[in-house]
């Protein structure tokens, strides 16, 4: 009787424990996320409410006032469909080296907030304190908003809220001898809302006369509501530009 090969014997063995091996492999489910990832996949994402809002309030918000260290920020919003439209200070630090501080800071704060719709805004160089209260007072708005449109009621809205169609309008460019002036504002209810300049004078004195009369000029427009504000002394042709570039935004509105 012919002799089996010991050599023989262990190459089959071999072979049928790679084909047990295989056959393994070729039933375990595709759907294993461990092999998805293996593989190069992704598993699949966590669903994510929207950051800022979380949710789709509509209206005009001041948020909480927020204590600093260099004193008190808060921020007044107008909300449409859930994302931020326009967005000022009230509130922000002044006085002493707080006050250039803040002119230069709270434009670009207002300008982030609008370019994200919501609170998620990077801090502004050299303006931490008030970046952060520029954040916190931001979202409390942004949840006042959302909460108002959940319950059905005003929400800590002020008047012209979420029952009123909030307008982002830009006015024309109203050129001045010291450069040109350009505003946008936010109109509900018939009246400005918020109010931001998009471009003003700059270069040499005139960033210190705008950085100081600016923000007085969006503060007078919401004050009043409509474009019939005083002049910032010592920037009479920024508030002549800015008037007239505001009425040119409310007359888009129909105001």
């Amino acid at each position: 009787m012919r002799k089996s090969h010991p050599v023989r014997r262990a190459v089959l063995a071999g072979a049928a424990t790679v084909s047990g091996i295989v056959l393994l492999l070729s039933l375990k489910p595709a759907s294993d996320p461990g092999a998805a990832s293996a593989a190069g996949g992704a598993p699949p994402a966590a669903a994510q409410s929207p950051q800022g809002g979380r949710g789709a309030g509509s209206g005009t918000v001041t948020g909480d006032a927020v204590r600093t260290e260099y004193g008190p920020v808060q921020v007044r919003v107008t909300v449409s469909g859930g994302r931020v439209t326009a967005a000022e200070a009230v509130q922000a630090p002044r006085g002493g080296r707080s006050d250039q501080v803040t002119a230069d800071a709270v434009p670009r704060l207002n300008q982030a907030a609008v370019a994200a719709g919501n609170a998620d805004i990077d801090a502004v160089s050299g303006a931490t304190y008030t970046s952060a209260g520029y954040q916190r007072s931001l979202q409390s708005a942004l949840d006042k908003a959302t909460a108002g449109s959940a319950g059905g009621g005003s929400g800590g809205q002020d008047s012209g809220g979420a029952d009123r169609e909030a307008l982002t309008l830009t006015g024309s460019v109203a050129q001045t001898q010291y450069g040109p002036v350009q505003v946008r504002v936010t109109v509900s209810g018939g009246r400005v809302t918020a109010a931001e300049a998009l471009q003003a004078p700059r270069g040499g004195r005139s960033d210190q006369v705008t950085a100081d009369a600016v923000p007085r000029l969006n503060q007078a427009a919401v004050a009043a509501g409509n474009a019939d504000i005083d002049a910032v002394s010592g920037a009479t042709y920024t508030s002549a530009g800015y008037r007239q570039s505001l009425q040119s935004a409310l007359d888009r509105a129909g105001g």
